[in-house]
């Protein structure tokens, strides 16, 4: 009988999962594994997975737990390095093969290249994106480096994303005679409430993706999205997928699926044509990834030009909300105090801390990778590149004024007396 571990990456899903799929379908006996990073501090001296990012991922993993227990089978959790801990589990339970996801990004990519180096057998499936990099009208290596084209080629050609699977009705059992160990409980608290204040008053795994996307869908909130998306504060103004989309519990086509049926339904408009939009930037950044892959973390990114020299005490003041500039202020408040922030103060505090501050980039983007509960690998660090102008953007940057920037999105003062304190 053949033993396959399947490695939950950042697809904490059953449903539209095609390389868990593949796992059940070709073994025998299945062992459905989550490897908790290792506590690390970053470069810039502070933890990189902070405490509303952990607490929003073990709800993903509770989750998905009781789904594979309704299946008959169990989430083993993992902790310390993934390689060494995937190496002894296989040995443990005779498993050859592991089955994962893939991801386009130089950790990650490290950790595959690590796992053949033990002589395992990894079986890897392309499976992020809205769109199969196949069904694209280029290669990998001849991706647009400008995302208007990428689009228009895209929009063009008529591409349209598979229908999403349905998850699999049975999973292989475990192998005979294996018990997970029991979790380790966590040594770094989570938060014991959540902030009122918060836009994203939502709970972790795919069964709150599913009740959030329904809802979000039964209220037409899709032929709004475009004209409120930018707002700053509020639950509604924006889809609020994008935590669910990160960890995985929610996939983009099976987000794409649903708004064709709404759209069939209650009829097409440039809200909801925005989400393919934004949906379709998540593919790009991806695709960003297969093919700059480590040039897209270097210091100078993929232009060449030399990163600012930093000043630690400068970001401090700027991740502690202390610039003195009230807006930026507001919104470093509001990421420490929830994990989420709108896109549209990512992109101020990001420029300020560019552009205002000369900071090095890759500061502020491991900062948003600790805090983030919607951190994503190749988003998060494409979208910094994008604003300190050193990936693809054609105007060689983004630098938002924040005083045009208060005027234009808060002018009553709300958001700024919202997030006055921390």
């Amino acid at each position: 009988m053949s033993t396959v571990i399947y490695w939950f990456r950042n697809d904490l899903r059953l449903a539209d999962n095609p390389a868990l799929r593949h796992a059940c379908q070709t073994a025998s006996r299945l062992v459905p594994v989550y490897c908790h990073a290792p506590d690390q501090t970053t470069e810039w001296g502070f933890e990189r997975v902070g405490p509303h990012r952990r607490q929003f991922l073990a709800g993903g993993l509770a989750d998905l737990a009781a789904q594979l227990g309704a299946r008959g089978s169990a989430l083993v959790e993992l902790h310390g390095d993934p390689v060494g801990s995937l190496a002894a589990l296989a040995h443990q339970t005779g498993a050859r093969q592991i089955v994962c996801e893939a991801i386009a990004a130089p950790e990650e990519a490290a950790e595959i290249a690590a796992l053949h180096a033990t002589g395992l057998d990894v079986d890897c499936h392309w499976q992020s994106t809205l769109l199969d990099p196949d069904s694209l009208p280029f290669t990998s290596e001849r991706l647009p480096d400008v995302f208007t084209a990428f689009r228009q080629a895209v929009e063009k050609a008529g591409i349209a994303p598979r229908l999403p699977l349905p998850a699999p009705a049975l999973v292989p059992p475990l192998p005979d005679g294996f018990a997970p160990a029991p979790v380790a409980p966590n040594t770094q608290p989570f938060p014991t409430t959540a902030d009122p204040r918060s836009a994203f008053p939502f709970a972790g795994g795919a069964s709150a993706a599913e009740a959030h996307l329904a809802q979000y869908l039964q209220r037409k909130l899709p032929h709004t999205y475009k004209a409120t998306r930018n707002r700053l504060a509020g639950i509604d103004d924006s889809s609020k997928f994008s935590p669910w989309l990160a960890s995985g519990a929610l996939s983009a086509r099976q987000i794409m699926a649903r708004l064709k049926a709404f759209e069939a339904e209650h009829g097409a408009n440039e809200g909801s044509y925005w989400l393919w939009f934004e949906l379709l930037w998540r593919d790009y950044f991806r695709l960003l990834h297969r093919k700059y892959g480590r040039r897209l973390y270097r210091a100078s990114g993929l232009n060449g030009h030399h990163a600012p020299a930093h000043n630690p005490d400068v970001f401090a003041r700027w991740r502690t909300g202390q610039t003195g500039e009230a807006l930026v202020d507001a919104g470093m408040r509001e990421l420490a105090a929830t994990g989420y922030l709108s896109n549209r103060m990512r992109q101020i505090v990001a420029s300020y801390l560019i552009h205002e501050c000369a900071c090095d980039w890759r500061a502020g983007a491991a900062w948003f990778e600790a805090q983030l509960i919607d951190y994503d690998v190749c988003s998060n660090h494409a979208n910094w590149l994008y604003i300190a102008g050193h990936g693809t953007d054609p105007r060689g940057g983004r630098r938002f004024n924040p005083d045009k920037q208060t005027r234009e999105y808060d002018a009553d003062g709300r958001y700024r007396a919202l997030w006055s304190r921390p």
